[in-house]
Formats: structure tokens, C-alpha cells, sequence
């Protein structure tokens, strides 16, 4: 039975939960990205605090130290689904923010005896951990957010990648050149995540009923928004995994993720090589021109979380519409940015850091486009679906640097470049125009609580201890002569 929700506080135990969820992203991404710059002062001491030990590492260490991270990753964003819905999305955060802490103190004394293995082998362990950070993030926003805040809710805490990334990369920096030196960045990670910790563990609950901080109308207003069975707290649903897979919409979202994870990770890591190498821009040694793009993604992040808000509470736009409108720009200005970036010479440079810029802050409207719209298919299996295409496009990054590495021969030839740029671009344009068709806001069938239980009629007669038609025993006449009119009716209608 459902009921029409009713209104709750303005602020309230929902909009903690999604600041909780912030917090825990931009820690969680601080200890996930500060090795970049770690491993710099780690290799170079003179350039930050010549006072710790300083490492001889190769170019091809460096590279399985910085991608060791994703090895890991990749393996629990499925399971990290599944133990979500087991345990919630409390503990296995609780436990996965711990691991990451514990491992972020640790690497400092295990890298003076264990090196650079050692390193990878805890980077691998952390991103075990962090694996199932987004499928837990998504069920618990499923859980908590009503529909009609749930753009709000969902775009605010998913924002917490972004100031994690910038804050990573200025914090670092700092740590590293003060008294600290290089540990210090692991210290002060380890440090927040274990903070952050303290914090979920005192404030955070799975859903609306189990909090003790929430009040009764606020409860009411989740509960009836998300119109849910009574008990639906109490037993765990099936997954349609038949439906799931067969799902149109939910493959619209699985190739329009894995474009965009191709376009960013085409920005984020062959844009700079391309500026040293046909621009001779020495980008990545900039700290102002590296975090750039980041700060512009996470400045417009909250442009467009307002500009969705005004759509949608004046009602100018549908869900869907909004959805659309706003992955159409997060992936089509950035593919015009990447066509545009070819065909700069070494006299442009300044453009060139515009359109990076740009192109990467303007793509932080495929949070509202695309990242949210697992929970709009199926607020029940959102961490399932968040997990399966989290999968798949995580593979992606590993893939994006091998193909460009096979396009570009020579570093400063600005045509290969552009064969790049324009393969990313049309990845960006074919994904959107995917999900334009085929993608929808709307919650799907197999959404149900009981979507797998048996509708036939054999299977209800079965149930209710009925026979079907073709097996019932025929009623004796004399007896159909007896029985009054309602009853035989009855009796037909059984037959």
C-alpha cells in the first residue's frame, strides 16, 4: 500500500547523511590520489624536504606503483554490491575507510625495509578497500534520499570526488616540502580517513528507521517517498539478473558510462603529455595549471546542481529531460574541447590550458547525466547496477593509455595527437547519442519487490492449494443442482 508522502524538515537527518557521504569521498580520494604527488618527493628529495630518505626508482616502477591502486579496485566493485546489501552500507564503509587509514599509516616504516613491491602490494590492498566505496554510496543514497531530492542529495555528496582530487594535490604538496616531509602525506591521509570513521560510525544509520537522530516526520517522509512494503527492511530481494542484463535503459547506461569514463580519462592523462610534447608545456610540474581542471570540475559541479534544482522544483524540465540536457553538455563541450586541443600550436598555449580547463569542469554534469541514474532504475538494485557498470568501465583507464601508446609513435607529432583527440570525441558524441535514445529516468519493472515472485496462475493456484482448470474435478451434477446460483458461479468461475 502506498501513501502520499508528506513533507519533511528542511534540513534534517538526510542531509547529514549526505554530507557524511562527501566527507568519506574526499578523504577516501585524498589517500587514493596523494601518491602522485608522494612519489615525486619520494624520488626527488631535494625539491621537498631533503631530510627523509629519497628512493631510485625507474620510470616503469613508478608506473606499477601509481597503477597498483586499480588493481585491486576493479576486483571488489562487484562484491562491494553484494556485501553492501548483506551487511549495509554502514559497516562495509566503516571497514573499507579503516583498511584505507590503517594501510596509509603503515606505508611510511614498510617502505625503509620493503621498497617499492612492498609499496604496490599496499596500494593493491587499498584499492581492495575502496573498491566497494561507490556501490555502498549508491544504496545508501537509494535508502535515504527522496525522489524529488534526490539530484540534491546524490550531486552534493558525489562532489566529494572532486574536492578530494583537488585538495589531494595542494595538501600533498605542502606536506611534503614542511617538517613532515614525504610521510607526512600518508600520516595526515591516514589521519582523516580514521577521523571520518569516528564520525560514520556515531552519525551514520542504513535507512531512516534504524537512525536515532532522525525524527518521526522526517521518517515518515522518506519512507512513504520511497513507497516501500512494510517489511521491506526486514527480508532482502532477489535480483533479477535476467532482466537486469536484457534491461535497454540499463545498457544505455553501461555504454554511455564507459564513454565517459574514456573521454575523462583521455583529458586527464594524455592532455598533458600532449602539452609537453607538441606545446613543450611543462604542465605536471604546475601545480595551479594540474589542479585547474579539477577546481573548475568542482566549482561547476554545484552549477549545475542548482541549475537542476530550478528545473525541476518549477517544473520546466522532466527527470529525464534533465538527465539528458545535462549529459549532453557534460560529454559534447568536451568533445568539441578535445577536437579543438589538436589543432593548437606552441604559440596557443594559453588556450590550451583554457579548453583543458573547460572540457574537464564542464564534464562534471555527467554526475546528474549519467552517475545517478543507476538509482533511478532501480532504487532497490542500485548498488548491484552502480557495481556491474562501475566494472566495466573501469576497465577503460587501463585501456585509454594502451591505445593512445600505439597511435602515437612520436610525442610531438601533432597529427597522431589529433587521431587521439578525435577517437575520444566520437566515443564522447556515440555514448551520449546512446543514452539520449535509449536512457530513461524512470524506475523499471524489475524494480519491484516482487518482480521474481510467480504471477502465473498455476503457480497462485498452487499457492492458495487450488487446482487449475485442466486438473480440477469435474462437479457432479445432482450436486451443481443443489448448490444456489452465487455458489455455482463460484465453482465456474474456479473451473
Amino acid at each position: 500500500m502506498t501513501h502520499k508522502p508528506c513533507k519533511g524538515p528542511r534540513l534534517g537527518v538526510r542531509h547529514l547523511q549526505s554530507f557524511l557521504l562527501f566527507l568519506g569521498l574526499t578523504v577516501m580520494h585524498i589517500a587514493r590520489l596523494n601518491v602522485s604527488v608522494a612519489i615525486v618527493a619520494m624520488t626527488n628529495a631535494a625539491t621537498t624536504n631533503p631530510n627523509f630518505p629519497e628512493f631510485e626508482w625507474t620510470l616503469k616502477q613508478k608506473s606499477y606503483i601509481l597503477s597498483s591502486f586499480y588493481w585491486g579496485y576493479i576486483l571488489t566493485l562487484c562484491p562491494g554490491s553484494f556485501l553492501c546489501r548483506r551487511y549495509g552500507a554502514k559497516v562495509v564503509l566503516f571497514v573499507a575507510s579503516c583498511g584505507t587509514a590503517v594501510f596509509s599509516l603503515m606505508t611510511p616504516w614498510c617502505l625503509t625495509w620493503g621498497g617499492w613491491q612492498v609499496f604496490c602490494a599496499i596500494r593493491i590492498l587499498q584499492g581492495l578497500f575502496q573498491g566497494v566505496i561507490f556501490p555502498c554510496v549508491t544504496e545508501h543514497l537509494a535508502m535515504w534520499s527522496p525522489p524529488e531530492e534526490r539530484n540534491r542529495l546524490g550531486a552534493f555528496s558525489y562532489t566529494g570526488t572532486d574536492c578530494g582530487t583537488v585538495l589531494a594535490m595542494f595538501i600533498s604538496g605542502m606536506i611534503a616540502k614542511g617538517a613532515l616531509g614525504w610521510p607526512g602525506i600518508s600520516y595526515v591521509s591516514g589521519a582523516l580517513c580514521a577521523a571520518w570513521c569516528f564520525l560514520w560510525l556515531i552519525f551514520a544509520s542504513n535507512n531512516a528507521t534504524e537512525s536515532r537522530f532522525i525524527g518521526e516526520a522526517e521518517c515518515k517522509y522518506i519512507e512513504s517517498s520511497l513507497e516501500h512494503n512494510e517489511d521491506f527492511h526486514d527480508r532482502t530481494i532477489p535480483i533479477p539478473w535476467r532482466a537486469i542484463w536484457t534491461s535497454v535503459p540499463f545498457l544505455a547506461l553501461l555504454v554511455t558510462r564507459c564513454a565517459e569514463t574514456y573521454g575523462l580519462s583521455t583529458l586527464q592523462a594524455e592532455i598533458p603529455s600532449y602539452m609537453n610534447g607538441v606545446l613543450n608545456m611543462e604542465i605536471q610540474s604546475n601545480a595551479v595549471f594540474s589542479s585547474l581542471p579539477f577546481l573548475a570540475m568542482w566549482l561547476l559541479s554545484y552549477v549545475y546542481l542548482i541549475a537542476a534544482d530550478v528545473l525541476l522544483k518549477k517544473k520546466i524540465l522532466s527527470l529525464t529531460s534533465v538527465r539528458k540536457l545535462f549529459n549532453t553538455l557534460s560529454f559534447w563541450i568536451p568533445a568539441a574541447a578535445l577536437i579543438g586541443i589538436g589543432f593548437l600550436s606552441e604559440e596557443n598555449k594559453n588556450l590550451a590550458i583554457v579548453l583543458m580547463t573547460v572540457s574537464v569542469g564542464v564534464n562534471s554534469g555527467a554526475t546528474i547525466g549519467s552517475s545517478l541514474n543507476s538509482i533511478d532504475l532501480s532504487p532497490n538494485h542500485a548498488g548491484i547496477l552502480i557495481g556491474l557498470s562501475n566494472t566495466v568501465a573501469n576497465v577503460i583507464p587501463i585501456l585509454t593509455p594502451l591505445i593512445a601508446g600505439e597511435i602515437v609513435a612520436d610525442k610531438h607529432n601533432r597529427g597522431q595527437w589529433q587521431i587521439v583527440f578525435g577517437l575520444a570525441a566520437v566515443i564522447f558524441f556515440v555514448g551520449n547519442v546512446v543514452f539520449i535514445i535509449w536512457g530513461t529516468a524512470k524506475a523499471q519493472p524489475w524494480d519491484a519487490d516482487d518482480f521474481l515472485k510467480p504471477k502465473d496462475t498455476e503457480s497462485a493456484c498452487k499457492k492458495s492449494k487450488i487446482l487449475p482448470a485442466e486438473v480440477a474435478p469435474p462437479i457432479d451434477p445432482v450436486l451443481e443442482q443443489q448448490i444456489s446460483w452465487p455458489e455455482r458461479y463460484t465453482a465456474k468461475a474456479i473451473e
